[in-house]
């Protein structure tokens, strides 16, 4: 019983929560990824405004 409860518990952890994690990461690194390219983008804007 013991034996058979721990391979659900791991076979709900990789089929669901790994998953989720997966997905959440990725969303996090998109919306970092997004964030840094607006940075970039109004520092440059910035500089550029500056030196003219």
């Amino acid at each position: 019983m013991l034996v058979l409860g721990t391979l659900l518990g791991l076979f709900v952890l990789f089929n669901f929560i790994l998953p989720m994690l997966v997905g959440l990461i990725k969303i996090a690194l998109i919306i970092g990824v997004v964030a840094l390219l607006v940075f970039v983008a109004v520092t440059v804007m910035s500089k550029s405004s500056r030196s003219h």
